[in-house]
């Protein structure tokens, strides 16, 4: 058995567990019609959620000050380095959160509505770690714990209802996470992002287990 199926059965038994996943027209009180508002509802949402967890911790959650779309080299600029065409990211200099809309409005028409609801809580993820000041050897380690973060975020608003599942919606998670994933095990480049399998096994843990197991 590959691990690509086994990780897809995993996901769907959490699914069916928690009761719900995303979808297209998967919100209770506001559909998503479009990619603009699939990128709004992912940003919304999971900032929502983490406003709840520092609340709990005692902590207040400081929101994103801007989810900057932009087109090819055209992107805004982060602590001197010029944006990246076919990329997101999140930017602590200036704690915003910027994406070529091309390319993740690509994915969107591709590999369904799930890729923005796994890579604005991924970036939103990076927000995070600035805030709580974790610190990383690697910068693999830091990306595959956004990924955590990323399925524990969507796993809090599937639980608090606020989305509801579509048939497919599992495997396209998947996909998205395949396609993300590096072609190399190589955890020294500083660039590295974790392999597929990996991506996926960190998405799920944080998915099964929530945020505090990231």
């Amino acid at each position: 058995m590959t691990a690509r199926p086994l990780l897809a059965a995993l996901l769907i038994l959490v699914l069916a567990a928690c009761g719900g996943s995303v979808g297209r027209s998967a919100t209770t009180e506001v559909q998503g019609d479009s990619f603009e508002e699939d990128v709004k509802l992912a940003q919304v949402y999971t900032e929502q959620f983490w406003a709840a967890q520092f609340e709990r911790l005692g902590r207040t959650y400081k929101p994103v000050t801007e989810f900057i779309p932009y087109r090819g080299d055209n992107g805004p600029a982060c602590g001197g380095e010029p944006a990246a065409r076919d990329n997101a990211f999140y930017c602590p200099a200036g704690h915003f959160i910027a994406y070529d809309q091309d390319w993740l409005e690509g994915l969107w028409n591709k590999l369904g509505d799930g890729s923005t609801y796994l890579i604005i809580p991924h970036e939103i993820g990076h927000a995070v770690q600035a805030q709580l000041g974790t610190q990383f050897e690697l910068n693999v380690q830091r990306e595959l714990q956004a990924d955590c973060y990323a399925g524990g975020a969507l796993a809090g608003i599937v639980k608090a209802g606020v989305l509801r599942a579509d048939p497919g919606d599992e495997s396209e998670l998947m996909l998205n996470l395949e396609t993300a994933g590096d072609p190399t095990d190589d955890w020294f480049n500083p660039d590295a992002h974790g392999t597929a399998q990996q991506r996926q096994r960190s998405f799920l843990t944080g998915y099964t287990n929530g945020v505090g197991a990231c």
